[in-house]
Formats: C-alpha cells, sequence, structure tokens
C-alpha cells in the first residue's frame, strides 16, 4: 500500500533548531516504547493492531451486521474520544449525504450521535426524527456515569422500551464499556446487552482502534480489516528510532521546534469537506494530551477553501505565532471536469477542460505559497487516497506523534486532570451530593 508522505520547507527552521531536539526525540521513543513514561498506564493502543482480541473483532463485524439487519438507524451515545474517532471515519469515507439517501440506496443503517453536549432541543428532535425507524443504540462509556451520555442513554433507553418493550429493546443495545468495573457493565449484565470492551489500559482519545470505534465504523460499511491494515502498518513503520527515517518523529520534532520558537497555535488544514472532522478529533488528540502545566499549543483548525474567506486575513497578515499541519488527500475518487460556456460571464472558461480536483489542488499551492511567504510555516501530510487503510495510518500517525511530542514537551500526553475542574463546580451547582 502507499505511503504517507511528510513534506515541510526546510528554509524555516535552522539545522541546529532540528539537530538539537533529536536526542529528546529517541528519549521519548524509549520512554514510550520501554514503557518507562509518565501515563504509561494508558499505552495499551501503542501496539494495540497486533494483540487485540479477535474474537471480539469477529463479534463487532456480527453485530454491525445484525444492526443492519434489524434497524435503519444506529444512535452512536458518547462523548470526547468515545464518538469523534467514528464519526471522523465515517464522514471521511462515506457518501457526503449518506444519511440523506433514500433507503434503497444505503446498504446500511443511517448513523446519529447523541450524548456529546447537554441539549434538550437536540435531543427531542432526535426522538422525533427516530419516531417511526426502527433503531438500534451503541452506548459507549469506559464509566457509565459520564454527564453527557448517560443523560442520553437513559433517555434514549427509556424511548426504546417503550417502542419495544424491555425484551426487544435489550436485542437492540449494544453497550461498549469497560470489561468489569463502572455503571454502564452493571447494567449491561443486569440487562443482558451485548458488550465490547474499552481497554483499560486506553485512554478515549486513543480509543478509535478499539470497538469503542470499530463498530460504529463497521456498521456504516467501512471496512474495518482494510482500517486495522492501515493502523497495523502505521505501528511497524512509525517505531522506527531513526528520526531521518520517520515522518511520524520529524513532525512530533518540528512542532516542539515551532512551539520553541514562539509559535502559540497549530492550525490543522485540510481541502476536502469529508476530511473536516478529522481536525475534530485531532483537536482533542493534542488539546487534551499537551494542554497541562501551562503548557502546549493551541490546536485549531480550517477547513479550506471555505474558511480562507473568512479566516484567509487573519492567517495571512495576523500575528505571527501561527503554523500550520496540512493534510492533502493526492488523489481524490470522485470528479467533476468543467465545460466549456457559449456566454463566459463568470469568466471561467479559462478551466474549460479542468476537473474540480485540479483546481483544488492549484488552490491549495497557491495558499501554501503566500502563507509561507507571509512566514506562516507549513507542514504538510499527505494520503495517497482517501480510503480505510491509509486514514487508519494517518490516525495511527497523529496518536504516535501525540505521545511522542507529548514526553518531548515535558507532560504526561496520557492524563487529563484539567477536565475535572468544570465537572465539580456544575455537580455543585447542581445540587449532586
Amino acid at each position: 500500500m502507499g505511503k504517507l508522505e511528510f513534506n515541510y520547507d526546510s528554509a524555516m527552521i535552522k539545522s541546529h533548531e532540528y539537530e538539537n531536539l533529536k536526542p529528546m526525540v529517541l528519549a521519548a521513543h524509549e520512554q514510550l516504547h520501554a514503557g518507562t513514561g509518565a501515563g504509561n498506564d494508558y499505552i495499551g493502543w501503542l501496539d494495540y493492531a497486533t494483540t487485540y482480541d479477535r474474537e471480539e473483532f469477529a463479534r463487532i463485524k456480527s453485530a454491525a451486521a445484525k444492526i443492519n439487519e434489524m434497524a435503519d438507524v444506529l444512535i452512536v451515545i458518547g462523548i470526547g474520544g468515545s464518538y469523534l474517532g467514528a464519526k471522523t471515519v465515517i464522514d471521511a469515507l462515506s457518501h457526503s449525504f449518506y444519511n440523506e439517501l433514500p433507503k434503497e440506496r444505503r446498504k446500511t443503517a443511517r448513523i446519529y450521535f447523541a450524548g456529546h453536549q447537554i441539549s434538550g432541543t437536540y435531543l427531542t428532535d432526535l426522538l422525533e426524527m427516530i419516531e417511526h425507524e426502527s433503531v438500534c443504540l451503541n452506548v459507549i462509556s469506559k464509566s457509565g456515569t459520564t454527564t453527557e451520555p448517560a443523560i442520553a442513554f437513559r433517555v434514549l433507553k427509556n424511548a426504546l422500551e417503550k417502542k419495544y418493550g424491555k425484551e426487544e429493546a435489550v436485542k437492540r443495545i449494544f453497550a461498549t464499556t469497560d470489561a468489569k468495573n463502572g455503571a454502564l457493565r452493571q447494567l449491561a449484565t443486569a440487562n443482558g446487552y451485548e458488550t465490547f470492551v474499552i481497554p483499560a489500559n486506553v485512554g478515549g482519545r486513543y480509543s478509535v482502534i478499539t470497538p469503542v470505534g470499530l463498530l460504529p465504523i463497521a456498521t456504516a460499511g467501512i471496512d474495518i480489516d482494510a482500517f486495522m491494515a492501515g493502523v497495523t502498518e502505521g505501528q511497524a513503520e512509525y517505531s522506527n528510532p531513526n528520526i531521518d527515517e520517520n515522518i511520524c518523529y520529524q513532525y512530533a520534532l518540528l512542532r516542539n521546534v515551532m512551539y520553541n520558537k514562539g509559535k502559540a497555535i497549530e492550525v490543522l488544514v485540510n481541502y476536502e469537506p469529508s476530511m473536516a472532522f478529522l481536525a475534530e478529533w485531532w483537536m482533542q488528540l493534542y488539546g487534551e494530551s499537551e494542554g497541562k502545566d501551562g503548557k502546549g499549543l493551541f490546536p485549531t483548525k480550517m477547513n479550506n477553501t471555505t474558511d480562507l474567506h473568512s479566516m484567509g486575513q487573519m492567517i495571512q497578515d495576523g500575528p505571527r505565532h501561527v503554523f500550520e499541519t496540512v493534510v492533502r488527500v493526492a488523489s481524490v475518487e470522485k470528479d467533476i471536469v468543467l465545460e466549456l460556456e457559449d456566454n463566459d460571464l463568470d469568466g471561467l472558461n479559462y478551466l474549460a477542460g479542468k476537473t474540480m480536483s485540479y483546481v483544488n489542488e492549484n488552490a491549495f499551492k497557491g495558499t501554501l505559497e503566500a502563507h509561507v511567504d507571509g512566514n506562516v510555516p507549513n507542514l504538510v501530510v499527505t494520503m495517497p487516497t482517501k480510503d480505510a487503510f491509509h486514514l487508519g495510518k494517518l490516525m495511527y500517525f497523529f496518536m504516535k506523534a501525540c505521545g511522542v511530542s507529548g514526553y518531548v514537551l515535558g507532560v504526561n500526553p496520557f492524563d487529563q486532570p484539567g477536565v475535572e475542574a468544570y465537572k465539580k463546580n456544575m455537580f455543585r451547582l447542581l445540587g449532586k451530593k
């Protein structure tokens, strides 16, 4: 299969800035692989592609087929890593309007997400939408007590039980949770839900390659064998300690060079709308992993060319505390050839015979040149094609780089102590005892 490519303009850094960080990246590699670094209880994702439970993997495919036989809608209930990874893959590899296609043109259930916010309006609208639909639920939570998904599951479970009766509802609920502990595990065991395991040594933002992501992805009709093959290849390729040969480690190193040079913001950029949600997943991965101890690059996004018409001015001429990482797809699966018009009022006849992907590629090249000339460094990660294999490899690329980059930064990239502050205040205000 094709390799990911990683490119940058070497003129944007000095050679000693690169060389000086090499020993730190190598030390991070050794910490990660030896399991001696901070947060080493949560590095199960590192070699998961070669150690995962094959029997459970087969059950995931069987459950996905079962869901598609009995339901026209799957609602995935989860927040953070419990939904971001799955939605990223489903959005990237499905028809842009898949949920809106007529039933006869779809091969699998429509997939919607809940439990990722606290909105009565959203949940009410979702309940109205599924009133006359055949529905299954996949509730994803290690503890079962996280507020947002717990509320959504309580409401949707009650709706299913009223619609089908408790016995039939049990067959339509699939729980992805801790192997032994937690409220959701207790509930699943007591009711007899089919369950899948969130590995105890994998944190949520690294969990897309586990049943957390794989069951929704498989239900969407995406080839999870190919996805995991990409992860497996990434696991092998990005374990090379030779930094000059390992593009994943080069990315981790250069992020830290940018940080040391005073850059405060990293913008993940894409030029394909189907890849937009990758940035949401990436933002949690890096924001939650590195934003601690007063350190860390602020991760944000631009979906181009759309956002060039809103944020392009700021990137081009604003403060010079930004750099961009562009995720580029080299070959698109669908395209349109622009035709010659007799009346060239829109002035586009010079593009006649050209494809939209050709125009988009030159928009990328022109923007890259303008931003680099404007002193906004750009790193470019290129996928040969947008498919399950290369997306699995890309997501592992970012996860591995995140672990290494966090250690170079001097933080624990596998905990998230800061997220507890808002919860304590919210629970106090709600009167929780």
